[in-house]
């Protein structure tokens, strides 16, 4: 679906507006957590390096909803103007290493000094202690240590990277998120503000909450591709199809499953669903059936039904699907398809902030806008 968008940059929007956010721009789940405020509302300033580049434009999907300053913040002037922003400020977030906005003048000691109320917002991988706080690391590597790629994948096979969906977005930028937001009320009901340390290798564990309740009760095996999430079971698990193409199937309670059967035609007794002897032979026939038909021609089969069965659908090929496409999950503005603001408000509608903007092209009306034109920007724009 096509949105025709106005200038949502600082509109009085969502359940955040009035909540004034600046972001030390950076990549990866930092930015996220920038669009994810301004989609809920808040005013969002990217703080970008001079010279910096690659950013901005439709895009530019983290960076839509915000607005853009350059600061030098190896002068002078730069660190100025971004403390007198600073004192405006209900949030700053940052990506970099430990002690690096230290160094530049601007940690949270400094910041806190000028603003008592402020949430001080650090995202990294490994966290701002620990043996390995000053190491460089990626996404793979902190859900590596985490547990998590360990577990994801076939049992005769190497682990299965999820994108970077579980360490950079979901146990990271997530998990800054709801940092934020709970600093935000402490800091509403007591007047004081704090630093929020979001490591992705602690949101990664924490995610596993679940995955470590059922090892502890041994519903859970320490090992990939024998489990219950993780294809290790017949009737959770992905299957190809005639056209190449792949059905997923999550018939996991037995009213499920037995509809899952019956749909299929296959001739097994439905009462026998966990007698694991037989699951060799029912997963065989699983693989048999669904090769029969394409992807589409099961979709349409399932569609509807109890049996849990879902195609498998492409990134573009989801924004064509009729209940993506009734919920609008997805739109496309610009000719850039890109998902819509979550989640959804009763009564401050979240929403997709306009296209991100061109590196500075905010500075001189931001610091107009929030008193600190006296102090110099290092590169005005």
């Amino acid at each position: 679906m096509e949105e025709a968008s106005g200038d949502r940059r600082g509109a009085a929007v969502g359940p955040l507006a009035g909540v004034r956010v600046l972001e030390l721009g950076g990549i990866g789940p930092g930015p996220f957590a920038g669009m994810l405020l301004a989609d809920l509302g808040a005013e969002v300033v990217r703080v970008d390096r001079p010279g910096e580049k690659g950013v901005g434009g439709p895009a530019d999907v983290l960076g839509r909803g915000k607005r853009s300053v350059v600061l030098d913040l190896k002068s002078a002037g730069g660190v100025g103007a971004l403390l007198g922003l600073v004192e405006r400020a209900d949030v700053l977030i940052e990506g970099f290493r430990p002690g690096v906005t230290e160094r530049l003048g601007v940690g949270p000691h400094t910041c806190l000094a000028r603003n008592s109320r402020l949430v001080y917002g650090r995202m990294t991988g490994w966290g701002q202690d620990g043996p390995l706080a000053a190491s460089a690391g990626h996404d793979i590597t902190y859900i590596a240590v985490s547990g998590a790629l360990g577990a994801i994948g076939e049992a005769d096979g190497p682990p299965q990277i999820p994108l970077n969906l579980v360490g950079d977005f979901g146990g990271g930028g997530c998990y800054l998120v709801i940092g934020v937001l709970a600093a935000l009320h402490n800091a509403a009901r007591t007047g004081r503000g704090q630093v929020v340390d979001a490591a992705i290798v602690d949101g990664t564990a924490h995610l596993l909450a679940s995955t470590y309740a059922k090892l502890a009760r041994d519903e859970w095996t320490d090992e990939r591709g024998v489990n219950r999430f993780d294809g290790g079971w017949p009737f959770y698990a992905v299957y190809g199809t005639k056209d190449g193409r792949h059905v997923a199937v999550g018939a996991l309670e037995p009213k499920f499953y037995r509809a899952l059967v019956e749909l299929l035609g296959l001739d097994v007794n439905p009462a026998h669903q966990h007698d694991r002897s037989g699951w060799p032979e029912l997963r065989r026939l699983l693989t048999e059936r669904f090769a029969e038909r394409t992807r589409d021609e099961w979709a349409a089969l399932f569609e509807g039904t109890d049996a849990c069965v879902a195609p498998v659908l492409s990134l573009t090929e989801a924004a064509s699907h009729p209940h993506l496409t009734a919920r609008t999950s997805l739109f496309t503005r610009a000719g850039v398809l890109q998902p819509a603001a979550a989640p959804r408000f009763s009564v401050t509608p979240a929403r997709a902030g306009s296209p991100a903007p061109a590196v500075g092209a905010d500075t001189r009306g931001v610091l107009r806008e929030w008193g600190v034109e006296d102090i110099a920007p290092a590169e005005p724009t």
